[in-house]
């Protein structure tokens, strides 16, 4: 199978960048190892100027019609949240939408433009000639051998690509350990998102589709770098009333998870034919919006095919 650029990873940030360059004139295919999007969602929000490319391509209005709008959001889950009502943009918001829709809304695009998406195709080796690449994947019908100008790995933080191109990967490894879960509350806190900061922690508390909400939170037990095993719904139950004073009829966990602060930089993101993108650059704790990040380095480099359209300078308003 020969391609001009195979993008290793199906992620907001792999697909996104495999529509780009697909608008520019240029044959895609993206490997994805998961057969389906993650129902559990990391991510819940699409900051402004994530939305204001999206504006750019015409495809705003998808992602503003299935999300709650949220005025504010927190930043490295500090104890005031970012007011995005003062920003100059006509997106002064984020939309509450969990990943995994986000991921099927960008498939969606990218297919439309003709991406070729082939999900439970794990890559198992990447080389690189002076005039190719070679990647080799494990798939549901055996060996997929792809030759391509270009690839880029869009592959998280173990990422396969930066692997092969013997990219490093350095910097600190997790000091803080947080708790995450999504659950249903009988009595959930007034308002689009809450953040409730005291003396015995941190804790945000987000809506979600379907009726649950999200809970974020840390507390001063937290900062070690062991992790103590799985989160139990008695620990996330006694740590949120710790904080708050109650548990807001907390029931019905459908992800319970910990997550850490590890901050880590690829020392390149490029080597030879094979390129980086996303989480397998940077990754860290704070608010990061991936798309926006990735935007430029798209842009560039679609623009190698003439046919590449040039993004708009303002996005049309929001409905």
């Amino acid at each position: 199978m020969d391609v001009d650029v195979v993008v290793v990873g199906a992620g907001p940030v792999g697909l996104w960048l495999a529509a780009e360059v697909r608008a520019g004139g240029a044959s895609v295919v993206v490997l994805e190892a998961r057969d389906e999007p993650d129902p559990r969602s990391k991510a819940l929000t699409i900051h402004p100027r994530t939305l204001e490319l999206l504006a750019s391509r015409g495809m705003h209005g998808r992602f503003l019609a299935e999300g709650g709008r949220l005025p504010a959001g927190h930043f490295a889950v500090l104890d005031r949240r970012l007011d995005f009502s003062v920003l100059d943009t006509p997106f002064p918001f984020t939309p509450a939408l969990p990943q995994a829709r986000t991921e099927q809304l960008l498939e969606e695009h990218a297919r439309g433009l003709g991406v070729e998406v082939r999900r439970g195709h794990r890559v198992v080796e990447v080389g690189q000639r002076d005039d190719a690449v070679v990647v080799r994947a494990e798939g549901p019908d055996g060996e997929l051998v792809v030759e391509a100008a270009y690839a880029v790995g869009c592959d998280g933080t173990r990422s396969t690509v930066r692997e092969a191109a013997g990219i490093a990967f350095a910097g600190t490894g997790s000091r803080v350990l947080g708790r995450l879960g999504d659950v249903v509350l009988d009595e959930p806190p007034t308002g689009a998102a809450a953040t409730r900061v005291t003396g015995d922690g941190l804790l945000m508390v987000v809506p979600l589709p379907r009726g649950r909400h999200r809970l974020v939170g840390i507390t001063p037990g937290d900062v070690r770098a062991d992790r103590p095993g799985e989160l139990s719904p008695e620990e996330l139950r006694a740590n949120t009333t710790a904080i708050t004073g109650g548990d807001f009829g907390m029931r019905d966990p459908s992800w319970l998870s910990r997550f850490g602060n590890a901050s880590r930089l690829a020392d390149r993101y490029r080597r030879g034919r094979l390129l980086l993108a996303g989480d397998a650059t940077p990754t860290w704790a704070a608010c990061s919006p991936p798309c926006a990040r990735t935007a430029t380095c798209c842009w560039t480099w679609a623009a190698t095919w003439p046919a590449c359209p040039t993004p708009h300078r303002a996005p049309p308003a929001p409905a």
